[in-house]
Parts: C-alpha cells; structure tokens; sequence
C-alpha cells in the first residue's frame, strides 16, 4: 500500500510540472484557432492556415517578450544598447563601402533607373540593404518567420502588430509570393534583403527586374527598388540630403536638441554652426527646415538634420541607424567619414535610464514613453535637470546624474 502510495505521490508531483506546459500549449492552439476568422477574412484558406500552423509552437528564446510570470527581458537591439561609436565603427563602415561602391557600379543601370523613376538615391538604398543584411544576394537568416511572428504576437509586447504580420505572411504563402522555405527572418519578423515585414511588402514592394512578381528575398532590383518605393511612400524629398554634420558653437544649449526645435538651415548657419565635410546645403537646402541632432550629447558630432533624416528613420526608427545608413550612403557616393570623432562615452543600462525617465516624467520634464532608450527626447530633458540642477550641460546620462536624481528623492 505503502509503495502505491508513493507512485501515485510521484506520478501527481510529475503532472504538477508538467501541467504549465500542456496549459500554455492548451492556450497557444486556442490562440492559433483565434486568428481563422481574421485570415479566412484575408484569403486564407483553410487548407494554407492549417498547413502553415500544424507544428507551430512559440519561441521563448526571443528578446522583446512579454511572458507571464517571468522578468522583464533586456532589448537586444544594438540600435538601443550599444554606444555610438560601437554602433557606427569605423571598420564596419569602411568595410562595407568598398562593398557598396563595388555593388554600385555593377548595378549601375539599375539604381539609375530606381533614382529616375523613383527619386531615391542608389547610395541610399544599397546602404540600406548593407545595414540590413550586409549585402548578402540571399535570405540568409536563420529563423523561421512564421515562427518569430506568431510569438511576438502571443507574446511580444505589440500583440496586435504582430498578430497582423503574422496574417499578412500568411497571405504571403497562400499567394505564392514567397515559399515557406523563404520565409526567414531576423528576431523582430524582417525579411528579405533589405528586411521588410510582410505587411510592408504589400505596401512598398515592386517587381522592377520584370519577371512578374515582386521578389525582395534574391532579386536584387526587386529588394533595392522596394526599399527606395518605401522611403518615397514615407515622405523621401528628391535631390535633398538627410543631414549635414556640423560643428555647433561651444556654447551650445544641448536642451534645443530635439525634432520640434526647427528652422532653415541657413538660419542655424547665421548662429554659429559650420557645415563640416564637401558637400555644401544648395539654395533649395538652405531654406529647409532643420532640427540639431547631438547623439552623444555635447560630445561627439553634431548634425542638422533634414526630413529624409526621419524618412529613414521611419524605416528603422534608431537614431544611430539613420547615421548608418546616412553615412554608408554618403561614402558609396564618393563622400568621407564623419568629420568628428565619436566620444569613448559609456551607455547606461536600459534600467538604469528608465529609472532616470521615471524621474524626469514626474518633475515635469519628460513626456514620452519610459523605455530606457536615451534618444533626442530623454537627452533634451536630461539636460532640463542639468540646468535646473546647477550641474554640468552635456545632455548625456551617466550614473553621477543617476546618484543626483536618487540623492534628491532623499
């Protein structure tokens, strides 16, 4: 009696672990069964619905989610986590424009055509197609698609994006755009050569090698033109740059830093700031609205930057991405690096900048989302608390403000 006891004992104690697993897995196929309707409404068949999610199953291994019961992950993204001068290193910028410059000229015909047609640089778009996938001729990456994007939408923390991607790839599938075996992405869903997520192949992709479909997985026409129809649906100003590196007078209130502070180019040019570099504002430019970028606050370049600096940015929307991609753009077409060198300064952790956002947001400062990125907004208002604070005006957090903002709750 005594030894049925303890089997019955084991066998309950092994349900009991295992329970979680069968309940979440109960849970994802009531998800998965959720979504027929919305697809069936899209065009989806049955048949393509019920092969695509047979052996589906989530991924927890993906940054950005959001999982019952389990801490908060840390963002991966480097646009998010590294310094600038990691992010932009010089040595990956040199490397791909000898790469960039090489592709540019055997696509000569092509990318002259997407500039007549489309308005949007060459340089441009194969600097996208570098950051993006290193210029590589075919979908490399290693993750399943369908996989990352029904996660991110059971899981992630924008469920009702994601739960639209990962119909829109269906359709993708059911319409024979692309084959199950093509649909790889990165961890966030993007696909193809210059990674696009399946609802925004819908809206920007074309054929332009002429073969009948759009194909932005290996066609490099097709990829290049794409994300040049993208960047001209967002807004891209033809014959315009993205943005001049400038100096910016020593006395430079870093606070103005931020997209609202606008005026003409011509404007902040009568105020001290100097372009650096060749390429000199038209007359067209020069009458363009700008706003100040300081990325490292007072240290490091400082940039006027331009609408098609944000039409970039909408592609990805990082600050050390656009001056990337800008950059890369500017070397392929024959341009230099940045003129300035970037700091050695340090990048506090995504935790430790929420807390300072949590700080400035109930002094009044600071509006927008707690999410532990420094960008222009967190790094205007830091530099508010500096000022009002007595302390030095360098619009950069650094865990010495940190203490201060601590010291002050005290």
């Amino acid at each position: 009696m005594k030894l049925r006891r303890t089997g019955l004992v084991l066998a309950w104690l092994i349900a009991s672990a295992l329970w979680p697993a069968f309940a979440a897995d109960a849970a994802f196929q009531q998800f998965l069964r959720s979504l027929r309707p919305q697809a069936e409404q899209m065009g989806i068949s049955r048949a393509t619905f019920d092969a695509a999610t047979r052996d589906l199953e989530p991924d927890l291994s993906l940054p950005d989610l959001a999982i019952p019961g389990k801490p908060k992950q840390p963002d991966r993204q480097p646009e998010f986590v590294q310094t600038p001068a990691d992010y932009v290193r010089e040595t990956s910028l040199a490397n791909l424009t000898t790469r960039g410059r090489a592709l540019a000229a055997e696509y000569k015909d092509t990318l002259g055509r997407i500039e007549r047609e489309i308005g949007v640089p060459g340089s441009v778009v194969l600097a996208i197609w570098g950051r993006e996938s290193g210029f590589r001729r075919t979908s490399e990456e290693s993750k399943d698609a369908l996989r990352v994007l029904v996660t991110q939408a059971y899981l992630g923390k924008r469920k009702d994006q994601f739960r639209e991607e990962f119909l829109f790839a269906l359709k993708m599938l059911q319409e024979g755009v692309a084959t199950r075996a093509q649909l790889k992405s990165s961890w966030a869903g993007a696909m193809g050569l210059t990674q696009f997520l399946p609802s925004e192949f819908y809206k920007h992709a074309v054929d332009f090698d002429g073969d009948g479909k759009p194909n932005i997985f290996s066609s490099v026409p097709d990829a290049l033109a794409s994300a040049a129809m993208q960047l001209r649906h967002k807004g891209w100003q033809p014959d315009r740059r993205w943005a001049f590196e400038v100096s910016a007078p020593k006395t430079v209130d870093c606070t103005i830093a931020q997209p609202k502070q606008t005026m003409p180019v011509s404007d902040w040019l009568a105020r001290g700031y100097a372009v650096l570099g060749s390429r000199k504002p038209s007359a067209a430019e020069m009458s363009e609205p700008a706003s100040l970028l300081l990325p490292e606050g007072t240290y490091g370049p400082a940039f006027l930057t331009l609408k098609n600096y944000y039409v970039i940015k909408d592609y990805n929307f990082s600050d050390l991405y656009v001056l990337f991609v800008g950059n890369l753009a500017d070397r392929i077409a024959g341009s230099g690096a940045f003129v300035t060198p970037w700091s050695k300064a340090s990048q506090l952790h995504t935790t430790d900048v929420e807390r300072m956002q949590q700080t400035l947001t109930k002094l009044g400062m600071y509006q927008d989302k707690i999410d532990g990125k420094a960008g222009m907004l967190t790094r205007s208002a830091l530099g508010a608390y500096q000022k009002a604070n007595g302390l030095k005006l360098d619009c950069w957090p650094t865990s010495a403000v940190l203490d201060h903002m601590a010291k002050s709750k005290q």
